[in-house]
């Protein structure tokens, strides 16, 4: 923000700045930067209940290679984003405005959700291929959008709204995925739905539904949202610039130690994060056997519930700072996350002995059993735990990060992120094949979530300077 647009602003008598020193976005222009979390969300909705399970229980029929192959494709996304997101971060401090990046992504999102309609039961090695490309290019481009898409938030809102203004984010995300699941429901899995379509083709048509919904959802941004003026920089001179600058933000990370081991924190936290959502969908379905009918009313409670954890998320982030929300959150999600391991068909809470061929004790549908009903609630409070640690760590980040560098680290915050995509994927898969087993391979989840919240007690909420 310059010295004359900091000027105008107090001269329009602005009551708060942004952290940026200029005028806030109107309201329309902050629900619409909240609306594109509500556009994209929805995919990974879907991934998580509806895509990976069918991977593994119809398109291969083996949930613990299954489970491999997703940690493999996720893992792939992370190799490749990693490199990159970084510099497209500092490219977009020096090239000026951040929408145009966010459209480019936006287009390549559309077309790789569609990529699902490749699967099919029993699906060939070529078929195989092909899925798993899209769903590369599909997470590549979620975590390219979300460096941009960050980086807007210090800029549209004043401090005292930015906790609730990333909660809202991530809940209106939670609300839509929520809502799209909910007439994928009705629409094509229920007994008397409304189209009667062969199986397979429902899960199959699940990205395509979820592209449609992107590319109607992310236009309000890209209208009411404002962003930078273009900053009159060559993209040639951006590029270059921009690569030279992450080299030396890397090697004067020493001189912004608190920002550091934050990233250090989030990239171990948020790994685990990323875990449990990318795993949550193949485990309850290899573990407890449930269809798609199931799995969907799954993860209808559980994506209610991250709705709510984002409002949460941010007031607990506005009542209580950045770190106090993400302590109470990430230890929420890993104390959950690890007790709902120790449930099983025949066992709960590990010692605990069930005969998983006794008649139904419960009477609820699906959740008809003391195991799953447990599991079911622990996925509820983990789900509520996970969506406002997302809404926090954002967060934090605008609070302590310097301003003059907000989407180079930014950039970097992601590439924390994406490791994510490659180094949970990679344990999960490591020890899946090791113990031969899902719980077995879930483990390492528990051990990233645990040592993130542990380095986090080691940062401090305050704005680090250039």
């Amino acid at each position: 923000m310059s010295n004359t647009e900091t000027l105008l602003a107090a001269e329009a008598g602005v009551a708060e700045l942004t952290a940026e020193g200029g005028v806030p976005a109107s309201r329309l222009g902050q629900w619409s930067w909240a609306l594109f979390e509500g556009a994209r969300d929805p995919n990974v909705v879907f991934q998580i209940y509806v895509i990976s399970p069918f991977l593994a229980t119809a398109m291969i029929r083996d949930p613990i290679r299954g489970q491999e192959l997703w940690g493999n494709i996720t893992a792939w996304s992370g190799y490749i984003t990693a490199v990159l997101c970084p510099f497209f971060g500092a490219i977009a401090d020096r090239g000026g405005p951040r929408k145009p990046w966010l459209a480019l992504f936006s287009v390549l999102m559309v077309v790789s959700f569609a990529g699902t309609w490749f699967g099919a039961l029993d699906s060939t090695p070529a078929q195989i291929f092909i899925f798993s490309a899209a769903m590369i290019v599909n997470n590549m481009t979620f975590e390219f959008s979300n460096a941009f898409h960050g980086a807007m938030l210090s800029r549209i809102a004043p401090p005292s709204r930015v906790g609730g203004l990333s909660g809202l984010a991530y809940a209106l995300g939670s609300g839509s995925g929520f809502l799209l699941m909910l007439l994928f429901l009705f629409a094509f899995v229920l007994p008397h739905s409304w189209f009667d379509l062969p199986d397979g083709v429902p899960e199959r048509l699940s990205g395509p539904i979820s592209a449609v919904w992107m590319l109607i959802f992310a236009v309000p941004l890209f209208l009411f949202t404002p962003d930078r003026a273009p900053s009159g920089i060559p993209l040639t001179r951006a590029i270059r610039d921009g690569i030279a600058a992450v080299v030396v933000t890397l090697r004067s990370l020493k001189r912004y130690k608190n920002v550091a081991h934050y990233i250090g924190a989030r990239t171990l936290f948020n790994d685990g994060l990323t875990g449990v959502l990318t795993f949550t969908g193949i485990y309850v379905a290899g573990t407890f056997h449930f269809s798609t009918l199931p799995l969907i009313t799954f993860g209808l409670s559980m994506v209610f519930f991250g709705a709510v954890g984002g409002f949460l998320g941010g007031w607990i982030d506005n009542r209580f700072g950045s770190k106090a929300a993400l302590l109470v959150t990430v230890g929420g999600t890993a104390l959950c996350f690890a007790v709902g391991l120790t449930m099983g068909p025949d066992r709960l809470f590990w010692f605990i002995a069930v005969d998983p061929n006794a008649p139904a004790t419960l009477p609820i549908p699906f959740f008809n059993t003391w195991p799953k009903f447990i599991y079911a609630g622990l996925g509820c409070l983990n789900a509520m735990f996970v969506v406002g640690a997302y809404a926090n760590n954002r967060t934090m980040l605008a609070r302590i990060a310097p301003i003059e560098k907000m989407t180079e680290f930014f950039g970097l915050m992601s590439l924390s992120g994406t490791a994510a995509t490659f180094l949970a994927p990679v344990a999960v898969s490591w020890m899946t094949w090791w113990t031969h087993s899902q719980r077995g391979g879930m483990v390492a989840i528990v051990v990233l979530l645990a040592a993130g919240w542990i380095w986090m007690l080691f940062v401090k909420e305050e704005r680090s300077e250039v």
